[in-house]
C-alpha cells in the first residue's frame, strides 16, 4: 500500500516538508510488515484469516489511511499555487499504469482474490476527484470529509448494509463501494468509505497553507534520513518489497516448510476473513463455528475442503449456510 500523489515537483514557493516523506517511509515499513505477515500465512506458517482478522485487520486499515491522507495533502502542496498539468497528468499515468500492472499480474498468478481496485486504483481515483476540491475553500473539504465518515458509522454501526444496494453489484460498479457482494480480493479499497481520509488529507493541507504552517512544518522533524528517502520513492518501494518478501518466504518454505494444519482451524479463520467483509467478527465466528458443527456432522466438510462439491452450488451447503446466517442474527 503507498501514497504516490508525492509533493517532489511542487513549485518552488512551496516547501519542502522533510517530516511528510518520514511519515510516508515509516508507513512504507509498516506496509512491509503487513504484507510479511500475508505472506506467511499464504506460505501455511500462520493461521488462514490471521491477516485478515482481529488487530492486523486495523492495522491493516490504518497504514491504507495513512497513505490516502498523505496523498491528499501532497495533491494540494503539488498543485499549489496552480495546478501543474504536466506534472499532475505525469504522475497520475505512473499511477495507473502500476495498478494496471497489478491487478494483470494477480489475476495472471492468483485467479480469484485478484485485485481489481486495490490501493493504487484508490489514489488514482482520489486524485481525479480531489481536482474538484483544490479550489474549494478547507471547510467544505472537510465538512465533506466529515459527512463521509458519518456514513462510515451508519453503514458499520448503526445500520450494518444500510447504505449498499444490489444495484452495485455489477462488476463495473465494485469500485464504487456500495456492492452488497463485491467479489473478494487481496486488495480492495473503493471509494466509499477510502475517500474519505484522502479529503480529510487534503483538507488539513489547505487548512495548513492558509495559516502559513508549512513553513514551520518543512523546519520540523527530518528530511534526509533513509526512511525518508522510501518515503520520496514510494510507487518503487511498493512495486518491489512484495515480490521480494514473497521470494524470500518462498524460499524459506522450501528449506523450513511449515507444519501441517488443521483444515478446522484454516476453515475458520478463512470464513471469518471471508465474512468480517460485511458483518462484525463476533457475529461471523458464530456464523463460521456454526457452518463447520454442521458439515462435520453432515460429512460435508472434508469433500469441501478437497473441492469434491463445491460451496456456491451445492445445495447442501447452501441450506447450512442459510440455517447458520439466521441463527448468527
Amino acid at each position: 500500500m503507498v501514497a504516490i500523489a508525492e509533493s517532489a515537483d511542487a513549485p518552488v514557493k512551496t516547501p519542502r516538508i522533510g517530516i511528510l516523506d518520514t511519515a510516508r517511509g515509516v508507513a512504507l515499513l509498516a506496509m512491509a510488515s503487513y504484507h510479511c505477515t500475508w505472506d506467511f500465512e499464504f506460505f501455511g506458517y500462520l493461521d488462514g484469516g490471521t491477516a485478515e482478522t482481529g488487530w492486523l485487520k486495523f492495522y491493516a486499515r490504518a497504514i491504507a489511511s495513512t497513505f490516502l491522507f498523505l496523498a491528499g495533502f501532497s495533491l494540494v502542496l503539488a498543485n499549489t499555487p496552480r495546478i501543474r498539468w504536466r506534472s499532475y497528468w505525469r504522475r497520475l499515468g505512473m499511477i495507473v499504469a502500476a495498478a494496471a500492472a497489478i491487478s494483470i499480474v494477480t489475476f495472471w498468478f492468483i485467479g480469484a482474490g485478484w485485485i481489481y481496485f486495490g490501493i493504487l486504483h484508490s489514489i488514482a481515483a482520489a486524485s481525479l476527484i480531489g481536482l474538484l476540491f483544490l479550489r474549494l475553500p478547507a471547510f467544505a473539504t472537510l465538512l465533506i470529509a466529515a459527512l463521509l465518515a458519518a456514513g462510515i458509522v451508519v453503514d458499520n454501526v448503526i445500520a450494518p448494509f444500510g447504505l449498499h444496494s444490489a444495484a452495485f453489484d455489477t462488476p463495473w460498479l465494485w469500485w464504487v463501494g456500495l456492492s452488497e457482494s463485491p467479489q473478494q480480493s487481496n486488495d480492495y479499497v473503493p471509494l466509499f468509505p477510502w475517500l474519505t481520509p484522502f479529503l480529510f488529507g487534503l483538507g488539513v493541507a489547505q487548512v495548513a497553507m492558509s495559516f502559513g504552517w508549512l513553513e514551520r512544518l518543512a523546519t520540523f522533524g527530518p528530511g534526509r534520513n533513509l526512511i525518508a528517502r522510501a518515503g520520496r520513492h514510494s510507487l518503487i518501494f511498493y512495486l518491489v518489497h512484495q515480490p521480494l518478501l514473497f521470494g524470500l518466504v518462498y524460499l524459506l518454505s522450501l528449506v523450513a516448510p511449515a507444519p501441517q494444519q488443521d483444515p478446522a482451524v484454516g476453515y475458520i479463520g478463512q470464513c471469518v476473513a471471508s465474512c468480517t467483509r460485511s458483518g462484525t467478527e463476533a457475529m461471523c465466528r458464530s456464523f463460521c463455528q456454526c457452518t463447520l458443527d454442521k458439515l462435520q456432522a453432515q460429512n460435508l466438510f472434508k469433500p469441501l475442503e478437497s473441492g469434491a462439491i463445491k460451496a456456491d452450488s451445492d445445495e447442501r451447503v447452501s441450506r447450512i449456510a442459510i440455517q447458520c446466517t439466521e441463527e448468527a442474527q
